[in-house]
């Protein structure tokens, strides 16, 4: 049995799951249940690139130390120098600041080459596209110098947390009474 045309639609019954975006199809972009969701919209409204009333310098921050404290881990668990004492730590806190630092170099130039004169688009001063908070070369700085801080104090962050595990694991597991320690008075 060949299904014509006439069959597949009378076969299907039911709302269309996919749609274009905002009923344009020439956006370019199709609305889904995934992507086009009341909870997946308030999650991607409260990511810190997007969340109004953020400072491009707090939103790059943010992204940065995220990003840099996450960074360390891979090449402390599957870098070259993952069987040594502190040579994979070290590994990770190098390979973190690397990639922080061509990411920012990355940032540097996308903003030098987009914003030559007055951009056409979304990245326009004149844009109402609210998903594009940063629309000014500066503002691109600004965010470029969060990452950065952000990154290298979330890297070191974690290397300090690796490096110290074993007495943080000890605090932790009640090996180590702080309190009698710091404060001897309150015991009696």
């Amino acid at each position: 049995m060949t299904v014509t045309g006439d069959n597949q639609a009378s076969s299907y019954t039911g709302e269309d799951m996919i749609k274009p975006y905002k009923g344009d199809p020439w956006r370019g972009n199709l609305s889904t249940p995934i992507n086009d969701s009341p909870i997946v919209r308030a999650f991607i409204r409260n990511l810190p690139a997007y969340r109004p009333g953020l400072t491009p310098f707090m939103r790059g921050l943010e992204i940065g130390m995220a990003h840099g404290y996450f960074l360390v881990g891979p090449e402390v668990v599957i870098g070259p120098l993952r069987e040594t004492s502190h040579g994979a730590n070290l590994s990770g806190l190098i390979t973190a600041i690397y990639i922080a630092a061509s990411a920012c170099l990355g940032i540097s130039i996308f903003a030098l080459a987009t914003f030559q004169g007055n951009p056409r688009g979304t990245y326009n001063s004149h844009s109402q596209d609210d998903l594009r908070p940063l629309r000014q070369k500066e503002d691109w700085f600004q965010l470029n110098g969060g990452v950065f801080l952000g990154a290298m104090g979330g890297a070191v962050f974690a290397y300090l947390l690796l490096e110290n595990f074993d007495d943080l694991d000890s605090i932790l597991r009640g090996g180590v009474n702080v309190s009698q320690t710091l404060f001897p008075w309150l015991a009696g």
